[in-house]
């Protein structure tokens, strides 16, 4: 039996992913399922970029404001919420359509990706290895990492704590090695086929006037003020939530560390420098259909050039 397969809407921030989204969804009846690791969090909208309400209303939307926060979400979580909300549309008969830019998401709900043992771990003892890390160095903690996993201790760099940490820590967890795990879960089959639509501009130039544009939209609709009503809820400006691009350079200048025009400028390049990760993570898929707006998006030719690329994948 093959896998149920999932519409996914795709590519980099400020390429119209949501429009077409919901233009997709109301013509083949589906439901968005959000795949961004920021528009989870509930208080995040100006600066996540998050749908509207009159947006909301015009197609059902999952998988947005599911998360305080003040918590650290995690794609384990996602893939266990998200293809729960998957499988609940596909029995009513509506195609889910998935959409966001935060590749690890996309590609972890697809292959249904198990990640058990490894987002929840033990924090007393990565405080404790962490500990040793500092006292010992990362080339001593790496060469222990070696002992058991060589090929993932060939891909760190000392100076990579986190990683190093994660990995030890995974092992004594579960007796199973990163590799050996990710070795296993990439020789299961996945768990939704995909009929995958990216979206991009065919000019680096547009694509990142666009993305200027949107964050000069997102200050004028009161990111600074989204971040201050955050902060004075006491949310920590270290919290996982609060490194969003966007929301880290606004506490920055709300703490009076840089100047207002710093932050949007600061702003900007990070997230031109994020569309360009994004980039490339999505170009490693080769059976998608790309669709290059050129100055300006073009909604009626893309719905139409989607509609003929989803009807050959079987939907209609």
């Amino acid at each position: 039996m093959s896998a149920p397969q999932l519409i996914v809407v795709a590519g980099p921030t400020a390429t119209g992913k949501t429009r077409l989204g919901i233009l997709l969804a109301r013509r083949f009846g589906g439901e968005i399922v959000s795949a961004d690791s920021m528009q989870v969090y509930r208080g995040m909208d100006v600066g996540t970029a998050k749908a509207t309400a009159e947006e909301r209303a015009a197609a059902p939307h999952h998988m947005l404001d599911v998360a305080d926060p003040g918590e650290s979400y995690s794609v384990s979580r996602y893939v266990e919420e998200a293809s729960r909300c998957c499988d609940e549309l596909l029995s009513r008969g509506k195609p889910p359509v998935v959409v966001g830019g935060t590749g690890l998401y996309i590609d972890s709900l697809l292959a249904g990706r198990d990640f058990a043992g490894r987002e929840e771990g033990d924090a007393a003892l990565r405080a404790q290895l962490g500990a040793r890390y500092d006292a010992e160095g990362g080339e001593a903690l790496l060469r222990e990492l070696a002992s058991f996993d060589p090929e993932r201790a060939a891909k760190l760099h000392p100076s990579d704590k986190r990683r190093i940490v994660r990995a030890i820590e995974i092992y004594r967890l579960t007796g199973e090695t990163i590799s050996a795990h990710d070795a296993r879960t990439a020789a299961l089959p996945p768990r939704y086929t995909a009929a995958r639509i990216h979206l991009n501009f065919a000019a680096r130039a547009d694509l990142y006037a666009r993305i200027d544009a949107r964050v000069d939209a997102m200050l004028a609709s009161g990111l600074f003020e989204e971040v201050e009503r955050l902060l004075a809820a006491g949310l920590s400006p270290e919290s996982t939530a609060m490194q969003a691009i966007g929301y880290k350079e606004a506490a920055r200048a709300l703490a009076g560390e840089i100047t207002r025009q710093e932050a949007a400028e600061q702003i900007k390049l990070a997230s031109r420098r994020y569309a360009k990760r994004q980039l490339t993570w999505f170009s490693r898929t080769k059976d998608a259909l790309e669709i290059r707006w050129e100055k300006q998006p073009d909604f009626e030719a893309a719905l139409r050039l989607s509609t003929e690329f989803l009807a050959a994948r079987g939907l209609s």
